[in-house]
C-alpha cells in the first residue's frame, strides 16, 4: 500500500494510489475526511451541503461535472456523471449549459457562472499522463459557500481509467451523501442466450454500470445461483451438466475453479458465509431438502436444518450468528431466521401469498425478499425480526434481490409479461428511482460484488 500524503496547502486534499488502496479501506477513508470537513465546517455553508436521503429523489441536488482537462478526461467525467445521476439524488447538469467552458482544477471557479445555472456543487478535474501511469485530480466545490469540499488525486495505468471514473464518483458520493460509494463495483450474473426450448446459461460479470461484460464460462454447462465471496474475488455457483449437479468455486482473477460437492445429490442456492471461509446451500437428499454448511477449510459438511419440509435459500448474516432462510414447513413458503448452528428458527414472514430468496443487507439492519402473491411478485424488504415489511418492485416475475456494497440499492431479475426475455433493474432502498441495466442481452440471477480492492 502506498503511502498516503496530506497537501500542505489545504485539509481536502489527498494523493492515493487507488490500484494499492483495497476499496473498503478507501471507503472508512472517505467517511473519517467526510466527518472531519464536516466538524471543521460546522455552522457554515459548506456543512450545509450534504444530500438529504429522505429527500433526495423529490429535490435532487443540482451538480455539474465539467469535462476534466487531459487524456480521457471527458470520458472520465461522462462515467462520473452517469454514476451520480443513477443513484436519483442529483440533477446533473447538461454541459451544454455551462458558462465557464474550461475551468482549471488549481483555480478556484468563477462561482457567480455557476449560481446563474443553479448548480449548487461543481466537480473540476484534470489527468496527467506520465508514462505508462495516469494521474487523475479533481475538486469538489460547494458553488454558494465558495468552498472547497473536497480534493483527491489518484494513481493508476491509462487502461483503467474507467475505475478510476467510478473511484471519483465513490468520493463524491461518499462526501455529499454520507455513505460509502457503490460505483467501484461488479455484478455477477447468468447471461442467457438462444431460444426457451435450448437455453445457453453462462456465468458472466460486468462493472455495476453493465459496462465491460465477460464471461466465465463456456455454456456447456447451465450455471445458476453465483455469489460473490466477501472479498469479490471469488463466486460460487451451481453448474448442472449431463453428469448431474455441483457446487463450483471459481477464482475470477486466475481461472481456477474447485469442486466444493460431489456428483449425486441436487445442490443449489449457495452462498459464502461472511468470513469467506465456507459455503452454506441446500441439498436434496432421500427426497428431502434440508441446508447445510460447508468448510472449505476443512471440507468438513454439517447439516443445519432436519425438518421434513423445504428449507432452501439460506443467507448468513454479515456477523455470521444468525441465517435466513426459505422453508414450508408451516404450509407455505416463508422466510424464517434460525441462529447459525441451526437451532431456535423462528417465522419471520406473515403477509398473503409466498416469500423466497431472503439476503441480508451488508449492515444487517434489513433483509430483501421475493414475495408471490394474487399472480403477481414483488421485490421487498423488512426489519430482522419480521417488522416493517415495505414491498418496492413489482412485476410480471421480479425474483432474486441482491444489494448494492453500502445498503442503498437493489438489483434483481425482472421479466415484464410472459414470454419476455429477464432482464437486470435496480430500485432505491425507499422504493423509488427503479432503473433498467443496459446489457443488451437476456441477464438473470444477479450478486452484486464488495467494493473493489
Amino acid at each position: 500500500m502506498s503511502a498516503i500524503h496530506l497537501h500542505p496547502f489545504s485539509m481536502n486534499r489527498l494523493v492515493l494510489d487507488f490500484a494499492r488502496l483495497p476499496g473498503r479501506v478507501l471507503a472508512r477513508l472517505l467517511a473519517s475526511l467526510a466527518a472531519l470537513v464536516l466538524l471543521l465546517g460546522a455552522g457554515t455553508a459548506q456543512a450545509q451541503l450534504v444530500v438529504d436521503l429522505n429527500e433526495g429523489h423529490r429535490q435532487p441536488m443540482p451538480i455539474a461535472i465539467t469535462n476534466f482537462a487531459g487524456a480521457q478526461g471527458a470520458n472520465i467525467a461522462a462515467v462520473v456523471r452517469s454514476d451520480l445521476a443513477s443513484t436519483g439524488l442529483f440533477a446533473v447538469q447538461d454541459p451544454g449549459a455551462f458558462l465557464e467552458r474550461n475551468p482549471d482544477v488549481n483555480v478556484a471557479p468563477r462561482f457567480a457562472d455557476w449560481r446563474v445555472t443553479n448548480t449548487v456543487a461543481l466537480v473540476v478535474g484534470r489527468t496527467v499522463v506520465e508514462g505508462e501511469r495516469m494521474r487523475v485530480e479533481f475538486r469538489l466545490w460547494d458553488v454558494y459557500g465558495e468552498t472547497q469540499m473536497l480534493g483527491l488525486e489518484f494513481n493508476s495505468t491509462q487502461d483503467n481509467w474507467r475505475r478510476v471514473a467510478h473511484k471519483v464518483a465513490d468520493a463524491i458520493y461518499q462526501r455529499l451523501t454520507g455513505l460509502s460509494g457503490m460505483f467501484d463495483s461488479r455484478v455477477v450474473f447468468v447471461a442467457e442466450s438462444g431460444p426457451r426450448t435450448n437455453r445457453v446459461k453462462r456465468l458472466a460479470v460486468m462493472d455495476q454500470d453493465a459496462a465491460g461484460p465477460s464471461y466465465l464460462t463456456s455454456g456447456d454447462e447451465q450455471v445458476l445461483n453465483p455469489r460473490f465471496n466477501a472479498s469479490g474475488q471469488q463466486i460460487v455457483y451451481t453448474a448442472l451438466s449431463d453428469r448431474g449437479m455441483r457446487l463450483w468455486v471459481l477464482d475470477i482473477e486466475s481461472g481456477r475453479r474447485e469442486a466444493i460437492t460431489g456428483l449425486g445429490n441436487m445442490v443449489f442456492a449457495p452462498r459464502f458465509t461472511p468470513d469467506g471461509q465456507g459455503v452454506i446451500f441446500s441439498s436434496d437428499s432421500s427426497g428431502n431438502t434440508d441446508i447445510y454448511l460447508r468448510n472449505l477449510r476443512t471440507r468438513e459438511t454439517r447439516r443445519l436444518t432436519t425438518t421434513p419440509a423445504i428449507d432452501t435459500s439460506p443467507d448468513m448474516s454479515p456477523d455470521g450468528r444468525q441465517v435466513v432462510f426459505t422453508s414450508d414447513r408451516g404450509g407455505s413458503p416463508q422466510i424464517y431466521r434460525m441462529n447459525a448452528d441451526g437451532s431456535a428458527a423462528v417465522r419471520l414472514s406473515f403477509g398473503s401469498g409466498s416469500y423466497s430468496t431472503p439476503v441480508w443487507s451488508p449492515d444487517g439492519r434489513y433483509i430483501a425478499f421475493t414475495r408471490q402473491s394474487g399472480g403477481r411478485f414483488q421485490i421487498g424488504v423488512m426489519n430482522p425480526d419480521g417488522s416493517g415489511e415495505r414491498i418496492l418492485a413489482e412485476s410480471y416475475l421480479v425474483e432474486g434481490p441482491t444489494w448494492a456494497p453500502n445498503g442503498r440499492v437493489i438489483m434483481y431479475q425482472r421479466e415484464a409479461a410472459p414470454g419476455a426475455g429477464p432482464e437486470l433493474w435496480t430500485v432505491d432502498v425507499s422504493g423509488q428511482n427503479q432503473r433498467r441495466l443496459p446489457y443488451p442481452a437476456g441477464a438473470s440471477d444477479p450478486a452484486w460484488s464488495p467494493l473493489q480492492d
